[in-house]
């Protein structure tokens, strides 16, 4: 039976900062609590570490403040000496990065214009002398 510690969080990207081979993402995942018999929103932030090369590319390229996005990845406990002290800490480690934002599609033509196809018909029909058919209404 194979063990492992994962994670997965489907939130909104805060802050990306970049470093030497590795790149944070700070995002927020709102957790539903219900309070006086009204539901609320309970924010949580996680600062999520990427050190795969392609996936940090896609990350810094593609993710902005604000997007939605889901990160998988695993969950790796460290710990170190500060000022005589051991401190504990729980990193997060992305291995798989997606953005749910959609650029908004861009109209290459106004939108009273008629078609290629349209305008292809109609100079069609002049050419061989025919009139050509009347608009069709717009929905």
């Amino acid at each position: 039976m194979k063990n492992f510690a994962e994670f997965q969080i489907l939130g909104r990207v805060g802050k990306i900062k970049e470093f030497d081979g590795k790149v944070n993402v700070t995002v927020c995942a709102n957790y539903p609590t219900k309070k006086d018999g009204e539901t609320r929103d309970n924010p949580h932030w996680n600062e999520v570490s990427i050190f795969a090369e392609a996936v940090r590319g896609y990350a810094t390229k593609y993710a902005k403040a604000g997007d939605l996005v889901y990160i998988r990845g695993r969950i790796k406990q460290n710990s170190f000496e500060r000022n005589g002290e051991k401190v504990y800490t729980v990193d997060m480690v992305a291995e798989e990065f997606r953005s749910s934002r959609r650029k908004p599609r861009r109209r290459t033509r106004p939108r009273n214009s008629p078609s290629p196809r349209r305008r292809f018909r109609a100079a069609k029909s002049e050419a061989l002398g025919r009139r050509a058919p009347p608009p069709l209404p717009r929905p």
